[in-house]
């Protein structure tokens, strides 16, 4: 166990960071799962920016490398122009 104050307070801010973190990657594969499940190409044009918008921000924040959100965008961007 830790023994300075300033540690201890460093602990706890990890895990709430860890938390925020793992709540917003999750929240992110939900919506890229909703909208790979989309057959209407009007409703995925328009999810289509929210998740890029989530991919960039988790990107931003380090909480996944920049590459993988890049390819995420691509191919997703793909998948969407593909549908009729």
């Amino acid at each position: 166990m830790a023994n300075h104050k300033s540690s201890l307070k460093r602990i706890r801010a990890n895990a709430t960071k860890r938390l925020r973190n793992r709540y917003q990657a999750k929240t992110t594969r939900t919506f890229i799962k909703r909208l790979r499940a989309s057959e209407d190409k009007n409703s995925a044009s328009d999810l289509l920016p929210k998740v890029i918008s989530m991919l960039d921000r988790l990107a931003k924040k380090n909480i996944i490398h920049k590459n993988k959100a890049a390819n995420n965008k691509s191919k997703l961007t793909k998948f969407v122009n593909g549908l009729k």
